[in-house]
């Protein structure tokens, strides 16, 4: 586990809950910094989110501390049935998130029943509060999240480790055992991928004008994300046909690496064109093949009548040239991916080319 901002987030609240309690000369302040933690989140719209919700968690187990305290006393079986009554209205209002502190609410104001108990539930209640308003001040100042430029850097090397293993294996250069725990590697990071989009889109715009070009990055990231699951799915089809791709004619064979070194380049290409990177008009080409999904598809028909013509009608034929079709159909979606996400980045900077750039981490 490594310490993150979230951490660090964590102790800056309770430091400063417990300070301003302290400063205001609150009774326990130990309540204040209890309160902090449960209120941190990891961007500025949950904390939003959060400190609506745990306001509201708080006047429940407040509430209700004071109406049995007030009606039944303080004995342990009566916290106890107070404490089932708080959780089941948490979970008919859709509160789950908050039952922990509205517990922690009603068994801190029901600890007493003085003479002056209503001042008490009052301070308990707002010491709590304290906790909660500190941490959604440490959310909204302190250590603000930069989802866009985590989410970018994290497609850029996910798909500079695929690309790699993409020419290796294309070469028949690739361990195979190496390639496959990679692989299972790679599928865990494109979840937290997915994770990492959440949170960006989470993400509130605070001037209007920014509205429509945050609307418009949020669909290139999310084609940014389809494109690296496309070329990851094109990764694993080679690796799971390595050994069949070799059974194709040499010529076959050098057409299909032609074909995905161009693809590569111009996903590469584009990656760093979003970010300003490169010049925006560049051809693709290696050797004398252009890029072309049409010239590969023909290749593939080609290569099948040649095989028919030859008459060579074996089972283990069939089932080669099955999965070397799926090859050509994973290299083709992930093309058009690549084509779809070069045009979305290249409209965006047309009508937003003033806006800043996302920038890369040393």
């Amino acid at each position: 586990m490594t310490l993150g901002a979230r951490i660090l987030k964590t102790g800056i609240a309770i430091v400063l809950a417990l300070l301003l309690a302290q400063t205001l000369q609150v009774p326990t302040p130990v309540f204040a910094g209890i309160s902090a933690i449960f209120a941190i989140q990891p961007t500025i719209y949950r904390s939003y989110l959060s400190i609506i919700e745990q306001i509201q968690g708080n006047i429940i187990g407040a509430i209700i501390a004071v109406v049995f305290v007030l009606s039944f006393g303080n004995n342990i079986f009566i916290i106890g049935l107070a404490a089932v009554i708080v959780i089941t209205i948490n979970l008919k209002l859709k509160l789950e998130k908050t039952i922990i502190l509205s517990t922690v609410t009603l068994i801190a104001i029901m600890e007493t029943t003085t003479d002056d108990f209503i001042i008490f539930a009052i301070i308990r209640f707002s010491t709590i509060m304290l906790g909660i308003i500190s941490a959604f001040i440490v959310n909204l100042v302190f250590l603000p999240p930069k989802y866009e430029n985590k989410l970018y850097n994290s497609i850029s090397d996910i798909s500079e480790e695929i690309t790699k293993w993409i020419r290796l294996n294309i070469r028949h250069a690739s361990e195979h055992s190496l390639l496959k725990n990679d692989i299972d590697k790679i599928s865990d990071r494109i979840i937290k991928i997915d994770q990492l989009y959440l949170m960006y889109k989470e993400e509130r715009n605070y001037f209007k004008r920014n509205t429509p070009f945050k609307a418009r990055k949020l669909v290139i990231y999310r084609q940014m994300i389809n494109t690296l699951k496309r070329s990851f799915h094109t990764l694993k089809k080679l690796h799971r046909f390595e050994n069949e791709l070799k059974t194709l004619p040499e010529n076959f064979q050098n057409i299909i690496q032609q074909q995905l070194d161009c693809l590569i380049h111009h996903h590469e290409h584009v990656m760093l064109k979003f970010i300003g990177k490169v010049k925006p008009n560049v051809t693709f080409e290696e050797g004398n093949i252009t890029l072309d999904r049409k010239e590969l598809f023909y290749q593939l028909i080609n290569h099948y009548r040649e095989t028919v013509n030859e008459q060579v009608c074996e089972q283990n034929e069939e089932i080669v040239q099955y999965h070397a079709m799926q090859i050509i159909s994973a290299i083709i979606e992930y093309d058009e991916n690549v084509e779809h996400l070069d045009t979305l980045i290249t409209t965006i900077q047309v009508h937003h080319h003033h806006e800043p750039e996302v920038k890369m981490e040393e």
